[in-house]
């Protein structure tokens, strides 16, 4: 299955945000604004945003502001 060139985007700065163990407000906008920037959210995208809202919550990565 082909995925999104936003998909791929979102992916990469989900990746470093579990690599560092925390994520910005900053960042987190980004991620929302390049998953949503074609209008809709397909299910990789929304995949990886509940991947990264499970790891928030279980605190596997530290939301900072």
């Amino acid at each position: 299955m082909k995925y999104s060139e936003n998909a791929g985007r979102a992916r990469k700065m989900i990746e470093k945000a579990i690599q560092d163990h925390k994520i910005t407000r900053a960042k987190m906008d980004t991620i929302l604004n390049i998953v949503t920037e074609d209008g809709h959210i397909d299910p990789h995208e929304q995949a990886l945003l509940n991947q990264l809202k499970e790891m928030i919550e279980n605190r596997s990565i530290k939301f900072v502001l």
